[in-house]
């Protein structure tokens, strides 16, 4: 097994709520308004520290994208995904950007979130749809 290398972020970041790996700084988020299975997501124009599965056209509530999910590379837990192509012309602003569940990550402040009953279940994708 190779070296692992990590990105050491700094200022108000999120990191893996299982191992504190950072993934991504507050000043990238691009918007607040995304959900998943697990509840609240946020989109970011750049997340550190992951690695891509494999891509699959996925029905989003936004409409059909091809995504990879992303895991931590500290610890290996799924941490959200990643657009790679939007099929919508109104949704392709996503394209090339990731998501994170914030029920996966920590905050800038150390909190976590946690599922509210009310969590969607079905098509992770952002409500302004």
């Amino acid at each position: 097994m190779g070296r692992l290398f990590v990105v050491v972020l700094e200022g108000k970041i999120y990191s893996c709520k299982h191992c504190r790996t950072h993934l991504a700084l507050c000043e990238d988020i691009v918007s607040k308004s995304f959900h998943s299975r697990h509840g609240k997501a946020y989109l970011f124009n750049k997340v550190v520290n992951v690695t891509m599965g494999e891509k699959e056209e996925r029905q989003m509530m936004t409409g059909m994208h091809t995504v990879a999910d992303i895991f931590c590379v500290g610890c290996g837990s799924i941490v959200g995904w990643k657009y790679e192509t939007a099929h919508e012309k109104s949704q392709k602003y996503k394209e090339g950007k990731s998501v994170l569940e914030r029920f996966k990550v920590s905050g800038p402040d150390g909190s976590h979130y946690w599922i509210s009953h009310e969590a969607h279940v079905g098509g992770s994708d952002a409500d302004d749809a």
